[in-house]
């Protein structure tokens, strides 16, 4: 007899996260979609006849014929996940948490609150204990939050050099698929063979997220990570993986090998619990490329190379990871897989 599924819905269904949030879920071990829920514009349709599907695989069985529902706290599910736009989400995540709902989220509105962890369980799982104060706030359920796209990969590649050596300065420059940008997305007269150097709040919020993810749980609260880091964001004619340029300087000072040998420990770490890569080196300089390795992994791995010198720093690197499922929906359901591990769902 199967472990009964925990009941999940998810909001904003129609969308490019919400389709991926969909798509993932189908047959997902611990987790049965048994509501979809998205605008008053959508609510009420069946959801076969109304989403612009974009998914390479057809609308899962069990929800093809699902009628889309309000957001609106009458849900019957326990977890909810989130690809609300940020215009909605943060008053609907809100009724939704203080109405008993677990509430997982991909939309930035709750990010960067004193009492919501931002969460990627491989780095500060410890930060879940935030859910605490969430409930000492006479709220009935409680809001999780992932990072932003670029800044998870960031912070996967850059986390086990942190937790070894320390950094004091870190400069990064993101090369981001237009995928990113939902759908429809860029305009292809602004994206095709072009750059766009500006996404608006990006690079903001890869500067203050990853210092909250690398800060320390103490007392209460999240003591953010004190080193300096500034990020500057392109949007390129890539579908989908994010491609970022790190240059770090090191709290003490490490050689190749030992960067190296800090991906390999880290990556060992979580490799015998999920049999998936967090991390994968390239010794080959060519690599990562958005084409060739944005799926690795599933989609749930981040792929790094060309480790040298940094004239300026102390090192540098490329990294990559697929925006979609790493970067959103996988970094959203990940979260709620170990809530369960947790016992806090």
């Amino acid at each position: 007899m199967g472990i009964e599924k925990i009941k999940a819905g998810v909001l904003g269904c129609t969308g490019a996260v919400g389709q991926k949030l969909i798509a993932l879920l189908d047959k997902h071990p611990l987790f049965e979609v048994t509501e979809i829920a998205a605008s008053e514009r959508s609510a009420g349709s069946i959801y076969e006849n109304t989403v612009n599907w974009l998914e390479p695989n057809d609308i899962p069985g069990n929800i093809a014929g699902m009628k889309i529902k309000n957001c609106s706290p009458d849900l019957d599910c326990k977890v909810l996940f989130s690809g609300l736009d940020s215009k909605v989400a943060g008053e609907i995540e809100s009724t939704m948490a203080e109405n008993g709902y677990v509430v997982v989220s991909n939309s930035r509105n709750h990010r960067m609150f004193d009492d919501v962890p931002l969460i990627i369980p491989e780095i500060n799982a410890e930060h879940y204990k935030l859910i605490d104060a969430q409930k000492q706030n006479n709220r009935k359920g409680f809001i999780v939050t992932n990072p932003n796209c670029s800044t998870i990969v960031l912070c996967l590649s850059l986390y086990p050099v942190y937790k070894s050596f320390g950094l004091k300065k870190v400069m990064v420059t993101t090369m981001q698929a237009i995928s990113g940008a939902g759908y429809p997305g860029v305009p292809s007269l602004d994206i095709l063979g072009n750059v766009v150097p500006h996404i608006p709040d990006e690079e903001a919020k890869m500067e203050t997220e990853t210092l909250k993810i690398f800060g320390k749980y103490e007392n209460g609260k999240i003591n953010f990570a004190d080193f300096k880091i500034s990020a500057m964001c392109n949007r390129v004619p890539v579908r989908d993986g994010h491609t970022i340029s790190v240059s770090f300087e090191t709290e003490k000072k490490a050689t190749a090998d030992q960067i190296l040998n800090s991906f390999d420990e880290y990556n060992t770490e979580f490799l015998k619990d999920t049999g998936i890569d967090v991390i994968r080196y390239f010794e080959n300089p060519f690599r990562p490329q958005p084409i060739l390795d944005a799926g690795k992994g599933n989609g749930m791995t981040v792929s790094v190379g060309n480790l040298r010198e940094c004239r300026v720093l102390d090192w540098k690197y490329t990294a990559l990871g697929h925006n979609t499922i790493r970067g959103a929906a996988g970094a959203a359901i990940i979260n709620a897989e170990y809530l369960v591990k947790e016992g806090l769902l």
